[in-house]
């Protein structure tokens, strides 16, 4: 599987999107038709402009907006939290954390719409088989830190959860590890069952 680290390595590039003048009515059949729970509003150029969600027609919906909006550029929330291809997935998480948003436009460097991600996609990384999270682990964590012969460490991933056994030289190492174990896309908790000391050869 490929390693899934930025949002470009999730994004859905097949995005339904609407103009700013789409009428309330279209709008809620889109997200109907396509089981979507915003839209991205677009401008010139495909330029990401807002977003238009359900919130924001039920606010429309239940009388509480009183502005009269009837269509995207009206009710869309601007301006749109928006990410580039380049962002890293834990960025991603953090921005639809804060906001409570359930889709985030991913767009280029003119802010022109390149795809969307969402919830699920971000949640992708824990579909990753154990074995390649293994890998990655050793390959790229393990392998850089401990040089050969100045260790025993084992790795083993089971349900996204990483085992890590054997010895290090020295403890300040083990917290290290764990950090960057934890790191590695994929993974969903570190358990370091190291001890420290010279390895047994």
């Amino acid at each position: 599987m490929k390693r899934l680290r930025t949002v470009g390595d999730v994004t859905t590039h097949a995005v339904i999107a609407v103009g700013r003048y789409a009428p309330f009515r279209e709008i809620v059949e889109i997200m109907r038709q396509w089981r979507i729970s915003a839209l991205p509003v677009l401008a010139a150029e495909g330029r990401v402009v807002g977003v238009v969600s359900e919130a924001d027609l039920l606010l429309k919906a239940q009388g509480e907006d009183t502005s009269r909006a009837v269509t995207a550029g009206q009710l869309m929330t601007v301006p749109a939290i928006t990410l580039t291809p380049h962002a890293t997935i834990a960025d991603a998480a953090r921005l639809m954390a804060r906001g409570c948003l359930k889709l985030l436009p991913v767009v280029d460097d003119e802010g022109r719409l390149k795809g969307v991600v969402s919830r699920g996609d971000l949640l992708k990384i824990y579909l990753r088989p154990d074995s390649d999270i293994a890998e990655e682990v050793r390959g790229e964590l393990v392998a850089r830190l401990i040089p050969a012969g100045s260790s025993a460490l084992d790795v083993r991933v089971q349900d996204g959860a990483v085992t890590l056994t054997g010895t290090v030289r020295d403890s300040p190492l083990i917290d290290l590890l764990v950090r960057l174990a934890r790191a590695v896309p994929g993974v969903v908790d570190v358990d370091a069952q190291l001890d420290v000391g010279l390895p047994v050869r």
